[in-house]
C-alpha cells in the first residue's frame, strides 16, 4: 500500500467561518492548479452556528475532522502481504513466504484475522515433531497430502479428513506388516501387491503408493469397499516419508492468542514503543472495522512520511491543529500578526493585512485566472462579512470590501442581507451550553512571563449579550485552575453599537484590562466603545500593557 498523496488545508483550533471557508475555498483552487496532489479541506475543530449556517446555504459539505496530525500508521507504507486460509498446508505456506520474499502470514477468516504463522513457526513443525499421530490430531485434509506428494487421487474423497492412526512406512513383509497396522492407519509403501492389499485389509485409512506405481483394479475395488483412500505418489518413500508432514494444515501451528496488531489510526510513535519490546519482525494491521489490511515491521517506520499540511488564517503552533510539529507545513495563508509555527524546510507564505485570509484566497484565485464557482465565492464572502463584522470592523481594509462585494454577485447575494441572516443564525445562544459558547471562538497568546486566553462572541442583540454575561463569569471562574493560561477574557461584541463588552478573570486581569484602556477603576468587567476587533484593538494593547507591566 503506497502513501497517499493527501495534503491537508486546515484552519487554526475553534475555527470561525473564516477558517472553515478558507480551507475549502484554497483547497478547491489548488486541486484545480496541482493535479499531483489531492487538496483536502480540513478543520481542527467544531464549526459553530454562524458557520453551519453558511454551508448550509450554499450546499457545501463540512470539511473534515481533523483532531491532530501526529504521523500515523495509514501514513507509511503497509505491505499488502496476501492473507491464506487456516486450512493450507505447511509446505504452501512455506512456498509463499519464499516466493514473495516474507517471513510472515496472516491467517484470515471472512477477512478478519484469526492467527499469524512465521518462517519460525513452519521450522519447528518440521524439526520438532516426532509424534507418528501428530498428521491425524492435527485433522490433515487428503486434498493438502495430494498436493503436497505431487500425488494423484485413485479412490476417495479428496475434501475428507485424516483424522485418527498413525502415519507409517510399510517396509516389511505382509506377515509382519499385520503386527503394526493399526485400524485408521496412513501407511506409505510400494508397488507391492500383497503390502497393499494387507493394509486395506488391517482397515488402513489410507495408503500412499509410491513412485507412482500403477495400482490394480482389484486393489481399486477392496480400497473402495473398505472405504480406504488411495494416493499415488511419483516420488521415492523415503521423499514421501520426508515430506508428508508438511501437508499438515497451519492452524494446527499458527498462533492465535496474544496477537500484537495494531490500527490505520494508530500513531508511530505508539507503535514504535510496542515494536520495541516485541521480537516479532511484523505485525499485522487492522482497520476501523478490524479487518485485515497489511503488515508492517521496523524498517517501514525508518521511512515514515510526514503528514502534508497547508495552514491557513493562522501562523502561530498555539492555535496550530495538534501534532504539527510532526507535519510537514507547505503553505501558510494569514491576516494575523506573526507567530511562531516553525518549518523544515522554505515554504510558501502569505501573510498581508487585510481583514479576512479569505480576501487573499479571492486575490489568489484572479492572479491565476481560475473561475470561482459561486457556492466557493459565497464561501469567500460569507468569512470576509464575518470577519469585518459586516465592514464595520477597524480590520476591515477597502480590498475586503471590494472582495466581499465582488464575490457576492458571483454568488448571488446582497451582502447586508446576506450578513444579517448570518449574524442572526451565529447568535443564537440561549440554548447553548456556556462551555461551548466560551470555547466557540477561544483564543491564546503570550508576551514575556503572561498568557492569557482570549474569547469572543457577537451578536446584534444586547439583551442576549446581557444574559450571556451572567453566564461566562461563573463559567471563567470555575475553568480558570485548569486553563493552562494567566488570564482569562471575553469580549461580547455588539454589531450595532460597534462596541464591547470585556470580561475578566485571573489575578492582575482586571488591572492588565485597566490600563490598557485608561479605565479609571479597576473591575472585572468594562464596557469598550468602539472596540470590536480583538486582533487589532484588543490584544495589541493588551500585550502592550502587559510588557509596560514587565
Amino acid at each position: 500500500m503506497k502513501k497517499n498523496n493527501e495534503v491537508m488545508v486546515v484552519g487554526h483550533k475553534n475555527p470561525d467561518t473564516d477558517s472553515i471557508c478558507s480551507a475549502i475555498a484554497y483547497a478547491e483552487l489548488k486541486n484545480k492548479l496541482d493535479h499531483e496532489h489531492t487538496y483536502v479541506p480540513c478543520r481542527a475543530g467544531h464549526m459553530n452556528e454562524e458557520t453551519r449556517f453558511v454551508l448550509d446555504h450554499f450546499h457545501m459539505e463540512a470539511p473534515r475532522f481533523l483532531p491532530d496530525v501526529h504521523t500515523q500508521v495509514k501514513d507509511i507504507e503497509i505491505r499488502r502481504t496476501e492473507g491464506v486460509s487456516s486450512g493450507i498446508s505447511i509446505m504452501k505456506a512455506w512456498r509463499y513466504m519464499q516466493e514473495n520474499n516474507v517471513v510472515t502470514l496472516p491467517v484470515l477468516q471472512n477477512d478478519k484475522l484469526s492467527g499469524i504463522i512465521t518462517i519460525n513457526d513452519i521450522a519447528k513443525s518440521y524439526m520438532g515433531v516426532y509424534d507418528s499421530k501428530i498428521m491425524g490430531t492435527a485433522r490433515t485434509s487428503y486434498r493438502n497430502i495430494i498436493e503436497t506428494l505431487d500425488g494423484e487421487l485413485i479412490v476417495g474423497d479428496p475434501d475428507a479428513i485424516f483424522d485418527k492412526g498413525k502415519v507409517l512406512v510399510a517396509a516389511a513383509n505382509p506377515d509382519l506388516m499385520e503386527d503394526y497396522i493399526d485400524p485408521d492407519d496412513l501407511v506409505i509403501l510400494g508397488n507391492r501387491y500383497e503390502s497393499q492389499l494387507c493394509a486395506i485389509e488391517m482397515r488402513a485409512a489410507a495408503i500412499v503408493v509410491c513412485e507412482g506405481a500403477r495400482v490394480s483394479k482389484t486393489i481399486q475395488k477392496l480400497a473402495q469397499e473398505r472405504s480406504c483412500t488411495v494416493i499415488s505418489a511419483p516420488h521415492d518413500t523415503y521423499t514421501v516419508a520426508r515430506r508428508i508432514n508438511q501437508s499438515m494444515p497451519i492452524r494446527h501451528f499458527m498462533r492465535t492468542d496474544h496477537l500484537v496488531t495494531f490500527q490505520l489510526d494508530d500513531f508511530t510513535d505508539d507503535v514504535r514503543k510496542v515494536m520495541a519490546k516485541k521480537r516479532h519482525r511484523d505485525f499485522p494491521i487492522l482497520d476501523e472495522n478490524g479487518c485485515y489490511v497489511g503488515t508492517i515491521s521496523r524498517r517501514n517506520l525508518l521511512g515514515t512520511g510526514r503528514k502534508k499540511v497547508i495552514l491557513v488564517d493562522h501562523n502561530g503552533a498555539e492555535q496550530a491543529v495538534d501534532g504539527i510539529e510532526d507535519a510537514d507545513i507547505l503553505e501558510i495563508l494569514d491576516h494575523h500578526r506573526l507567530s511562531s509555527v516553525e518549518t523544515i524546510a522554505p515554504v510558501f507564505f502569505r501573510c498581508q493585512p487585510l481583514g479576512c485570509t479569505a480576501t487573499i484566497i479571492y486575490q489568489m484565485y484572479r492572479e491565476q485566472g481560475v473561475e470561482i464557482p459561486a457556492p466557493v465565492a459565497g464561501l469567500l464572502c460569507a468569512a470576509i462579512l464575518s470577519d469585518t463584522l459586516m465592514y464595520r470592523s477597524p480590520t476591515c481594509t477597502e480590498p475586503d470590501k471590494d472582495a466581499a462585494e465582488a464575490l457576492a454577485s458571483i454568488a448571488g447575494i446582497d451582502t447586508m442581507e446576506f450578513a444579517t441572516r448570518m449574524f442572526r443564525a451565529g447568535s443564537n445562544l440561549a440554548n447553548k451550553p456556556v462551555k461551548e459558547i466560551f470555547h466557540q471562538d477561544y483564543k491564546e497568546f503570550s508576551v514575556g512571563d503572561v498568557s492569557f486566553g482570549v474569547g469572543q462572541i457577537s451578536s446584534m442583540e444586547q439583551e442576549e449579550l446581557d444574559d450571556l454575561e451572567k453566564r461566562l463569569l461563573p463559567y471563567m471562574e470555575e475553568c480558570y485552575p485548569t486553563s493552562g493560561v494567566s488570564m482569562l477574557f471575553f469580549m461580547l461584541t455588539n454589531m450595532l453599537t460597534s462596541s464591547s463588552r470585556l470580561l475578566c478573570y485571573g489575578p492582575g486581569s482586571g488591572e492588565l484590562a485597566k490600563n490598557a484602556f485608561n479605565a479609571r477603576e479597576t473591575t472585572n468587567t468594562y464596557t469598550l466603545r468602539g472596540i470590536v476587533s480583538r486582533k487589532k484593538q484588543l490584544i495589541p494593547r493588551l500585550m502592550l500593557s502587559a510588557q509596560n507591566e514587565g
